[in-house]
């Protein structure tokens, strides 16, 4: 039986969100405040939290920032449940690692559905990583012959990391140190520009390099990388993956050619964000997600409409009209976050 940790300060709502849990066959731990969250959670190591945000004592952000940032607690997947309806206060939980956000009064279909999706995941994950074979030492006289070859190394030799949703990779300004592949899931590279707005740069997807600087120098990171949704890499040292194509102009050469299809993209993006109408912006943003994410047209998408609107170079109010008006128009459902892709050739055709 799995366990979840339910941090709620209202002793009503905590009983009764207690009761359904367990009705559903889960084994429910109760913490009053998020002081005694903490330590319930340290103790019991749960396999899941739902935690509300305004409490005494300690308040969400500051379990999440705690339960987070201890070696046995990090991985447990995280979930909000809170009156807080806000932009903002949605934002800044999503951006300190929660892994889901309920706001109150819920559905209790929802809540289950949000635990379920984000122990799945968990249990994938964990997984995953566990059943990684052992790192091999890395052979110095490797000669690859093949961008496929490069992958496999990277499976070979580098060093897994795995991040829940919303956790950054690495930052604009730090060192780096490292080159990634990624295994699993989806990660967005991002920078914020003067007024403090966040433009999303790229969409990475497993099998995608990530963290391509300078090989000669130890140069910073030139924008920000986040996990959209649970993610694995596999890393490799900058120093010896420079050794490696050093002897490999075979997959020097595909490597460059990944990159340049890169760049190519991305000016195709900031095309797009200069020059294209909001709805023509909008709906190639939902298939960018859609290929990005491998969603068939008939599948939902569930991304955060900020992140939508971050990729669009729109503002968050203009997607949200534009997307009422795709569903008023039958190219979309919306159901909650999700969106479904009703009508693909009409949307791929908005100007």
């Amino acid at each position: 039986m799995q366990t979840i940790l339910l941090i709620e300060d209202d002793l009503a709502l905590r009983e009764n969100t207690a009761e359904l849990l367990e009705l559903s066959n889960y084994n429910v731990i109760m913490a009053a405040n998020g002081a005694i969250g903490i330590e319930k959670a340290k103790q019991h190591l749960p396999d899941l939290i739902v935690c509300d945000i305004m409490m005494p004592e300690t308040d969400g952000y500051g379990v999440l920032n705690a339960v987070s940032t201890h070696e046995k607690t990090m991985h447990i997947p995280f979930i909000f449940l809170s009156a807080i309806t806000e932009h903002k206060g949605i934002r800044k939980g999503m951006d300190l690692g929660a892994d889901d956000y309920l706001t109150k009064p819920f559905e209790e279909e929802e809540l289950l559905s949000a635990i379920e999706s984000r122990l799945a995941k968990s249990q994938i994950l964990f997984k995953m990583v566990s059943e990684k074979p052992e790192i091999s030492k890395v052979d110095s006289e490797e000669n690859l012959m093949s961008l496929n070859e490069l992958k496999n190394f990277f499976d070979d030799n580098g060093t897994v990391e795995s991040y829940l949703k919303g956790e950054s990779v690495y930052k604009e300004g730090e060192h780096s140190n490292k080159v990634y592949l990624i295994i699993k899931g989806v990660i967005k590279s991002h920078r914020i520009d003067e007024s403090g707005k966040e433009l999303i740069t790229a969409l990475h997807k497993a099998d995608d390099f990530l963290g391509f600087t300078s090989f000669l120098d130890n140069v910073p990171y030139q924008e920000s990388a986040t996990a959209v949704e649970d993610v694995a890499l596999t890393g490799i040292s900058k120093l010896v993956l420079k050794d490696v194509l050093g002897k490999s102009q075979n997959v020097s050469i595909e490597l460059m050619n990944v990159l340049t299809e890169n760049i190519s993209e991305i000016k195709a993006q900031l095309l797009q964000m200069a020059y294209s109408s909001v709805r023509k912006k909008t709906a190639q943003t939902i298939l960018q997600f859609a290929k990005v994410l491998n969603k068939k047209p008939e599948e939902a998408i569930k991304i955060s409409r900020y992140d939508l609107a971050s990729v669009a170079g729109i503002a968050t109010e203009s997607l949200i009209r534009t997307l009422s008006g795709f569903k008023k128009d039958k190219l979309i459902e919306i159901e909650g976050r999700n969106i479904k892709i009703i009508d693909l050739e009409a949307l791929e055709n908005v100007e």
